[in-house]
C-alpha cells in the first residue's frame, strides 16, 4: 500500500512494524515520518505514542541521532501531562529512552554540558520515583565522564554500575559487555577485555548489533596482543556484519583503521568507497569525527606510501586524489574535536583525535584472504633475515649498502655472478648506475658483465636481449675471455627463440656451441661455461616442442632434445666438482624428467625431477631447484605418493621465497593447497591459500589466481566450521568470476559454499538467493544431478525463511528434476514438503496437501512394483511408510482443536482417526522394510501412541507405548544410544500420561 493512501489505526500500526523491519537509512526515516503524518491526523493518542516511539528508533539506529530528542520530549511532555494514556510496553518504552538521550546527548557538540547533567540528573531523579534500578543511571554517566575525559569519575560510576541490579531497564548483556570491554581496553588492559568480550564473540549473548560493535572494538586489542590471527578472522567477520547497519559509522570506521594499520590500505580503501555518505552525514558528530579520523590515518599512510595523487572515492561521492583527502579529513575532524573541546571545558577531544590520526602500523602484512586491488604500494622490504639467509647482501639489488664505493659494489657483484645467484643482475646493475654517477670508465670485462646481465634482467624484451648479448660477447672476446663470448652468443640466439623465431634460433647457436666445445678441448673454457652454452641450445629445442602439432616433429623434437640433454650429462657430470656445473647437470637431468614424463612414464619422470633438484642444491644453488620441485610435486600427486608431493611442494616454497615474485609465490603456496586438502590438512591448506591470495593481488592478479585462491580458502574454512569468514572471503571472490575466464563449475560451487555459509549464519533467504543462482547456471549441464540438488537446497531454504511461494516453485522443480533423473527417493521427499507448505497459512490448503501426499505414495508403490532388487525395495519401503506417517501428521495438525469438549462437530475426532489409521498403516510398513528401520517404526509408533491417547483408547495407546519398551529392552546394557534413549523417555511419558488422565 503507498504511503500516501489513507490508512486506519490497524493498517498503520502494521506499517509501523513492516517499517521496524526495513533496513536503517533514511529511507526508514522517510517513511516513518510519513507515517506519523497519517497518525496525527486520526488523533488515536496510543497510536501517536506508537509513532514517536517508532521516529525514536528509527532516528537512534541512523545517521540522524540529532532528530530523536523532538520526538522524546514530546512523549516525555504526553507522558506528564496524562500518564493514563500510556500502556505498559509504552511506558516501558518511554523510560529505556531515556538512556538514549540523557547521555546520547555527549555525541552532539552544540548541546550545553550543563543541559546534558540536567538531563541526566532528570534520568536519575525519574527512575528513582519509578522504583528503577539505578543501573542504567550509572552506565550513562560513565559514558558522558568518559567523553570529558574525567576518568577518575568514569571509574566510580562504572564501579557503581556493576554493583547495581539488573533490572529490566539494563542494557541487554551483549550490549553491557561491550562497554565494560571497552572501558578496560581504554585502561590499558586489552587482555582482560577480550576476556569480557568473549561470551559475545561466542555467541552467547547478542542482539541487532552485537557481535557487530565487539567485533570492530576488539580489533585493536588483539593486534596489541600479537593475535593477528584473530583480528583478521574477527575483521572478515565484523565487517560483513557491520557494512549493512547505517548507524554502524563507528565500528566500520574501527575496520578502516584495522586495515591502515595492518597494511590493507587498498582494503581500507574499498570500505571508504561503499558509503561515500559516511563523509557529509552530520546527525552523529561523534561517529563523524571518527570516521575523518580513520580517513586521515589511511589517506596519510598512502601518501607516505607514494600514491597521494591516486584517486578514489571521497566525500559527495567525486573523486579525490588520495592527498587531497588527507588534508581534508584531517581538517575536518580537527574542526569537530574543538567544538566538543569548546564544549567541554579542555582539549581532551582534540589529544584523543591527534593520537588516533598519527598512529603507526603495528604490523607490515597481514594477508586478510578477501579480495582487494592493491594500488600498488612502494615495495615493502623484505626481513633482514631472508636477506642474510641468502648471502645476498641487504642492498644488492638497490645500490646501497656500499654507496658509491665501486669498487665494493664490483666485488659483491662478482660474488654475486659466481654463485649465480638470482640478485646478480641487480648487483651488476648497481655497479653501472654508480659508475655513470661517478664518470667511471670501466675496463672492457666489466663492461661485457654488465651488458651480460642486463640482457637477463626480466624486463629486458628479447629484441633488446639479443643486442646486450651480443655486445657482451665481443667484448668478453677483447678482454680475452672466448669461453664466456661463445656462451654470450649463444644466449644472444636463445633470444631469437624467445622473439618467436624458434628455427633460426636453433640455426644460429649451432655455432657458439661448436665453437664451446673446441675451446673446451683445448682448455680455454670452463665445463660451466661450455655446458651454459649446449643448454642454450637445449632450450630452444624444448621451445620448439611446445609450438609444434604435428605429432612427428615432436617426436623427432623430443628425440633431439634427449640427445642434447644427455650430451650435456656426459661433458658436466665428470667435471661436477667445479663450481656451477651442478647447475648444467640439473637443468639436463629436468629437462630428461620431461621427456620421461611426456612418454607417459611418471615414476621414472619423478626419478629425474628428484635427481634434478638434488644436483642444484648439492651445488649450492637451492633456488633452481624450484622447477623441478615443483615437477616432482605434480607428478607425485598424480601417482598418489602424496608424502612425496609434499615434500617437494614445501622445498620448493622454501627454496623460492627469497627470490621469487609475487605471482611465483602465489602459484607455489598453490601447489601445495592442492597436496595439503588431499591429505586432510585443511587447516595449513587455509593458511597457504591465504598467503596464496595475498601474493597473487601483490602480483595483479587478484583475477586469475587470487581468485582460485580465494575460492579455495572460502571452501576450507567452511569445512573448518568457520561460515562467517568462509562467508566474507567468498563473497570477495564473485566479482572476479566469469564463465570464461574461470568456468561454470567454479562460479556454481563457489554460490554453492555460499548458501552452506548463510544457512549455517542463520540467513536462509540469502541462502536461497546463491543457491538459485547457482542453479540457474547448472541448468544448462549435460548433467543435471547439481541442478537438481540446487534446486532442492533452494527450496528447504525458501521454507525455513518462510517464504512459501518460492519454496513451493523451487520444491517443484526439483521435483520434476529428481523424476527426470530416476531419483524417487528425493521426489518423494520434494512433494511431501510441498504438502506441508500447502498447509500453511494462506496457502492452498489440506485438499492440495492430501494430493500431494498421495501422489508421495504413489511415487513410491509404482517404484516397489518396478524394483526386484531386495534392498531397493526395503528403502522404497521405508519412505512409503513415512510418506503415510507424515500424511497422519499433517492431517491431525491441519484441524482446528483436540477430539474433546469442544469438538462440537466431531471434526477433530474424524481427523485424529484418520491420522492414526494412516500412522498404524506407517508402522506396518516400516515392520515390512526391516530391522534397519527400526527407529524410524518405533517412532510412529510412539506417534500413534500419542493420536490414540487424544481420543480417549488408554488401552491402545498403552500397548503401543509398551511395545518400544520392549522394542529397547536391554539396550541400555550396551554403547550409549541417544535414539533409544530418547524413544523410551517418551514412551514413559505416554503411559504417565494416560495414567493421570
Amino acid at each position: 500500500m503507498s504511503l500516501d493512501t489513507p490508512m486506519d489505526a490497524e493498517a498503520l500500526r502494521q506499517a509501523l512494524c513492516d517499517n521496524d523491519r526495513e533496513p536503517e537509512g533514511p529511507a526508514r526515516n522517510a517513511r516513518a515520518e510519513r507515517l506519523f503524518a497519517q497518525i496525527e491526523q486520526l488523533g488515536d493518542t496510543s497510536l501517536v505514542i506508537d509513532g514517536l516511539d517508532h521516529l525514536m528508533q528509527v532516528y537512534n539506529y541512523s545517521s540522524e541521532a540529532d532528530k530523536m530528542f523532538v520526538p522524546f520530549a514530546r512523549l516525555l511532555r504526553m507522558w506528564d501531562d496524562r500518564p493514563e494514556d500510556f500502556d505498559r510496553r509504552q511506558v516501558h518504552s518511554l523510560f529505556w529512552m531515556f538512556k538514549w538521550v540523557s547521555s546520547g546527548m555527549v555525541d552532539q557538540p552544540h548541546i550545553p554540558l550543563a543541559s546534558i547533567e540536567k538531563w541526566q540528573a532528570e534520568m536519575e531523579h525519574r527512575y528513582r520515583l519509578a522504583g528503577h534500578s539505578e543501573r542504567a543511571v550509572r552506565q550513562g554517566e560513565m559514558r558522558i565522564a568518559r567523553h570529558v575525559g574525567d576518568l577518575e569519575r568514569a571509574q566510580r560510576a562504572y564501579d557503581a554500575w556493576q554493583a547495581a541490579d539488573r533490572d529490566d531497564k539494563s542494557d541487554c548483556h551483549a550490549c553491557e559487555l561491550r562497554t565494560q570491554g571497552s572501558w578496560q581496553a581504554q585502561r590499558d588492559d586489552d587482555e582482560g577485555a577480550l576476556v569480557t568480550w568473549r561470551p559475545v564473540l561466542d555467541g552467547e549473548f547478542t542482539c541487532a548489533h552485537e557481535p557487530h560493535a565487539v567485533l570492530a572494538a576488539s580489533l585493536l586489542p588483539l593486534l596489541r596482543l600479537g593475535r593477528a590471527e584473530e583480528a583478521r578472522a574477527h575483521h572478515l567477520r565484523g565487517y560483513r556484519l557491520a557494512r549493512s547497519k547505517e548507524s554502524m559509522r563507528s565500528a566500520v570506521a574501527r575496520h578502516v583503521e584495522f586495515c591502515a594499520l595492518t597494511g590493507n590500505e587498498a582494503r581500507g580503501l574499498e570500505i571508504l568507497a561503499e558509503r561515500p555518505s559516511y563523509f557529509t552525514d552530520t546527525g552523529e558528530p561523534s561517529s563523524l569525527l571518527s570516521y575523518l579520523e580513520v580517513t586521515a590515518l589511511l589517506t596519510d599512510r598512502l601518501t607516505a606510501l607514494g600514491h597521494g595523487d591516486m584517486s578514489m572515492t571521497g566525500p559527495g561521492g567525486r573523486a579525490w586524489a588520495v592527498r587531497e583527502l588527507a588534508v581534508h579529513a584531517r581538517t575536518e575532524a580537527r574542526a569537530i574535536a574543538a567544538r566538543f573541546d569548546a564544549r567541554n571545558g579542555n582539549t581532551y577531544f582534540s589529544e584523543q583525535s591527534a593520537e588516533r590520526m598519527d598512529r603507526t602500523p603495528l604490523l607490515d602484512r597481514l594477508p586478510l584472504g578477501v579480495r582487494s586491488v592493491r594500488p600498488v604500494p612502494a615495495p615493502r622490504e623484505a626481513p633482514a633475515e631472508a636477506a642474510d639467509a641468502t648471502g645476498a647482501g641487504a642492498g644488492a639489488g638497490s645500490g646501497s649498502g656500499s654507496g658509491s664505493d665501486l669498487a665494493g659494489l664490483l666485488v659483491e657483484a662478482r660474488r654475486l655472478s659466481e654463485a649465480q645467484h638470482p640478485h646478480a643482475t641487480d648487483a651488476w646493475a648497481a655497479v653501472a648506475e654508480a659508475a655513470d654517477r661517478e664518470g667511471t670508465e670501466l675496463p672492457v670485462l666489466e663492461r661485457a658483465e654488465i651488458d651480460e646481465h642486463r640482457g637477463t634482467a626480466p624486463a629486458t624484451p628479447p629484441a633488446e636481449a639479443i643486442g646486450l648479448f651480443t655486445s657482451a660477447a665481443g667484448l668478453y672476446e677483447a678482454a680475452g675471455e672466448p669461453g664466456r663470448a661463445a656462451t654470450a652468443l649463444a644466449r644472444a640466439a636463445y633470444c631469437v627463440s624467445l622473439d618467436g623465431r624458434p628455427a633460426e634460433a636453433l640455426e644460429a647457436v649451432q655455432e657458439p656451441c661448436d665453437r664451446a666445445l673446441a675451446l673446451y678441448a683445448e682448455g680455454r673454457s670452463t665445463a660451466r661455461q661450455t655446458g651454459r652454452a649446449l643448454l642454450c641450445r637445449a632450450r630452444i629445442l624444448n621451445d620448439m616442442i611446445g609450438g609444434m602439432q604435428v605429432q612427428e616433429a615432436v617426436e623427432a623434437a623430443v628425440t633431439s632434445l634427449e640427445e642434447a640433454a644427455h650430451a650435456l650429462l656426459g661433458l658436466a657430470e665428470p667435471e661436477q666438482a667445479e663450481p656451477g656445473v651442478g647447475v648444467v647437470i640439473g637443468e639436463a637431468l629436468g629437462y630428461l624428467g620431461d621427456i620421461t614424463a611426456f612418454r607417459g612414464d611418471a615414476p621414472g619422470a619423478a626419478e629425474l625431477y628428484t635427481r634434478a633438484a638434488d644436483a642444484y642444491v648439492r651445488a649450492g644453488r637451492p633456488w633452481f631447484a624450484v622447477e623441478p620441485e615443483s615437477q616432482l610435486a605434480g607428478v607425485s600427486r598424480h601417482l598418489g605418493d602424496l608424502e612425496t608431493a609434499e615434500r617437494a611442494s614445501r622445498s620448493a616454497l622454501e627454496h623460492a621465497a627469497p627470490f621469487a615474485g609475487p605471482g611465483g609465490r602465489a602459484r607455489l603456496h598453490l601447489q601445495l593447497v592442492e597436496t595439503l586438502a588431499d591429505t586432510g590438512k585443511l587447516g595449513e591448506a587455509a593458511d597457504h591459500a591465504l598467503e596464496a591470495a595475498h601474493w597473487a593481488d601483490e602480483a595483479g592478479e587478484s583475477a586469475g589466481n587470487g581468485a582460485y585462491a580465494r575460492h579455495r580458502l572460502g571452501g576450507f574454512l567452511l569445512q573448518l566450521g568457520r561460515a562467517d569468514e568462509a562467508a566474507a572471503v567468498l563473497e570477495s571472490v564473485l566479482p572476479d568470476l566469469t564463465r570464461q575466464d574461470h568456468g561454470d563449475g567454479m562460479i556454481v560451487q563457489t554460490l554453492w559454499w555460499l548458501g552452506d555459509c548463510c544457512t549455517a549464519l542463520g540467513a536462509p533467504r540469502e541462502a536461497a538467493e546463491h543457491w538459485l543462482k547457482a542453479a540457474d547456471i547448472a541448468r544448462g549441464w549435460p548433467e543435471q544431478r547439481d541442478h537438481a540438488m540446487l534446486a532442492n537446497l533452494a527450496g528447504q531454504a525458501l521454507f525455513r525463511a518462510q517464504l512459501n511461494p518460492q519454496a513451493e516453485l523451487a520444491y517443484r522443480r526439483a521435483g520434476d528434476l529428481w523424476r527426470d533423473l530416476g531419483d524417487v527417493h528425493a521426489l518423494v521427499r520434494t512433494l511431501r514438503v510441498r504438502a506441508w507448505i500447502a498447509v500453511r497459512e494462506g496457502q492452498a490448503g489440506i485438499d492440495a496437501a492430501r494430493e500431494l501426499m498421495a501422489a508421495a505414495a504413489t511415487e513410491c508403490e509404482s517404484a516397489l512394483a518396478a524394483s526386484a532388487d531386495a534392498d531397493a525395495c526395503a528403502a522404497l519401503h521405508a519412505e512409503l511408510a513415512d510418506t503415510y506417517r507424515q500424511t497422519g501428521d499433517l492431517i491431525a495438525s491441519s484441524c482446528d482443536g483436540e477430539p474433546g469438549d469442544d469438538d462440537t462437530d466431531g471434526s477433530a475426532r474424524a481427523a485424529y482417526e484418520e491420522a492414526v489409521a494412516l500412522v498404524l498403516r506407517a508402522v506396518a510398513v516400516f515392520e515390512e522394510a526391516g530391522g534397519q528401520f527400526t527407529d524410524l517404526r518405533t517412532g510412529a509408533q510412539l506417534m500413534a501412541s500419542w493420536l490414540h491417547a487424544s481420543l480417549g483408547d488408554a488401552s491402545a495407546a498403552v500397548a503401543l507405548a509398551e511395545g518400544v519398551l520392549a522394542t529397547y529392552e536391554g539396550s541400555g546394557d550396551g554403547p550409549a544410544d541417544d535414539t533409544a534413549e530418547s524413544r523410551r523417555a517418551e514412551a514413559r511419558a505416554v503411559l504417565t500420561e494416560v495414567a493421570g488422565a
